[in-house]
């Protein structure tokens, strides 16, 4: 089953709205989706986006691609595709042995 994070178009007639959902990419763009990760407001000024940045990153681990405007506003939210990762022992360790 291939997973998109994308969005869902919500909102009036001419006052979109959208949430940023993961779905199967087989179903409708406002179908049935897995989870909802986040809103995007595009009227407000300056644009409101709001995203859950671990269920993000935990999804882009599991292998979810995000579509193009989402990647654009995972950019913009500081969202990056791969978990920050703690340092290796052994270069604490040289780093600890060359100061001494």
């Amino acid at each position: 089953m291939a997973v998109k994070i994308r969005l869902k178009r919500m909102g009036a007639k001419k006052k979109p709205f959208y949430r940023i959902v993961v779905a199967d990419s087989r179903s409708p763009r406002d179908g049935r989706f897995i989870e909802e990760l986040g809103y995007y407001d595009p009227l407000k000024e300056p644009a409101e986006i709001k995203i859950d940045q671990g269920k993000a990153l935990d999804w882009l681990n599991k292998g979810a691609q995000p579509t193009e405007t989402v990647r654009a506003l995972f950019n913009r939210a500081g969202i990056t595709g791969s978990k920050p990762q703690a340092p290796d022992e052994n270069e604490t360790g040289t780093e600890k042995e060359a100061e001494v």
